[in-house]
């Protein structure tokens, strides 16, 4: 039986649609069957797979309001086997209007997804900003909910509408509806409001708290642009091993797993780390500042030296053109003592501080 869970969060702009997108690709990764459910009219978890919208002769909102079978709808994710896409377009939008009059209109997604739930593991449901009939439909649906927190101050204050609204469907549409956990996106450990926030946030929902929060991370913002999860963009990155160790820690708490068999030592992702790469792409970028040709691809290279450090010429006069120091120090062997002498006596008379210029050619002064 498949775990439907549902992303939401009333608030736009906290990383529904990255979590979604992401937390399917690292269940995908983990080789359980995932359905990745496009449920916003903007159709960002669409193309945020790399699945172009109007190239798709059907989406979402021809399963839920004509009736048409979703196994007839479904789009394999390319790169990763284990996950397909219910998609959705700009069409949705009307699917509430048109839903409105309908009997039961609040059950429309659960008859689509019931027809095709068995062949999943999980199913992780991307919700529209608010709290309309598109965001109903899927709360009736889901088994639990994951609510993603900016890690700002307007992030905590809608979060009271939108626990109501899980509450009152709770009591008339889902009984069995639960918070499988919170968590914290566009976490930045370097500014006090954002730890201020988590903890908050911690001392609020308790338990319910997913230990790994999502940092900002540039890849990760990246990812989309390029119509990849982050697991297929850089597996590499924070954000990536960021959303596997929240991918674990889900399975942990729906599958009654124990750690060991879902948290792996690589995938583990704390503050500490997302601090710690903080601190290294603010070093990067002071350094990008001071000196761009210091700085490759990877980051800092250690072998690129100072103009300095790298040519000793440049620093010590005495190094610039030997044949030129050894014929005025020739020259200079030559000179009679009286015509010394009378070259320093001129430059005495012309000035106390004689400049450079008065230094390299005493001529000047006489």
């Amino acid at each position: 039986m498949a775990h439907i869970v549902a992303i939401a969060n009333q608030k736009g702009g906290v990383g529904k649609t990255t979590t979604a997108v992401n937390l399917a690709a690292s269940l995908a990764i983990a080789e359980r069957r995932t359905l990745l459910l496009d449920a916003d009219p903007q159709g960002n978890a669409t193309s945020g797979v790399g699945i172009v919208k109007h190239e798709l002769q059907s989406s979402l909102y021809d399963s839920i309001v004509e009736g048409r079978p979703a196994s007839e709808v479904l789009v394999p994710v390319p790169g990763l086997p284990h996950l397909e896409l219910l998609p959705a377009t700009q069409d949705l939008v009307g699917a509430e209007l048109q839903l409105v009059d309908r009997p039961h209109r609040e059950a429309a997604l659960r008859d689509v997804l019931n027809e095709i739930k068995a062949r999943y593991d999980y199913v992780i449901v991307d919700c529209p900003p608010s709290l309309g009939l598109l965001t109903l439909n899927v709360l009736a649906s889901a088994d639990t909910v994951l609510i993603p927190i900016q890690c700002e101050y307007y992030g905590l204050e809608g979060i009271s509408q939108l626990l109501n609204t899980v509450r009152l469907v709770q009591q008339n549409f889902n009984p069995g509806l639960a918070i499988s956990g919170v968590v914290l996106t566009m976490y930045d450990a370097r500014l006090n409001l954002c730890r201020q926030v988590a903890e908050d946030a911690k001392e609020y929902f308790g338990a319910k708290m997913f230990v790994t929060p999502i940092p900002r991370n540039v890849r990760l913002a990246e990812a989309p642009s390029f119509g990849k999860p982050i697991l297929l963009y850089d597996v590499q990155s924070v954000g990536a091993k960021s959303y596997l160790a929240v991918a674990q820690e889900l399975m942990r708490r729906l599958e009654k797993l124990p750690v060991s068999e879902t948290l792996e030592p690589q995938a583990r992702v704390t503050t500490s780390d997302i601090a710690a790469a903080d601190l290294a792409t603010t070093g990067l970028a002071t350094a990008e500042r001071m000196n761009p040709e210091m700085v490759t691809a990877e980051g800092m290279n250690p072998e690129m030296v100072t103009a300095e450090a790298a040519n000793p010429e440049v620093t010590n006069p005495e190094m610039r053109n030997p044949e030129a120091r050894s014929s005025e120090a020739k020259g200079s062997e030559g000179t009679s003592p009286e015509a010394t002498s009378s070259e320093a006596t001129s430059s005495d008379a012309t000035s106390s501080e004689p400049t450079s210029t008065e230094a390299t050619n005493p001529e000047v002064t006489t």
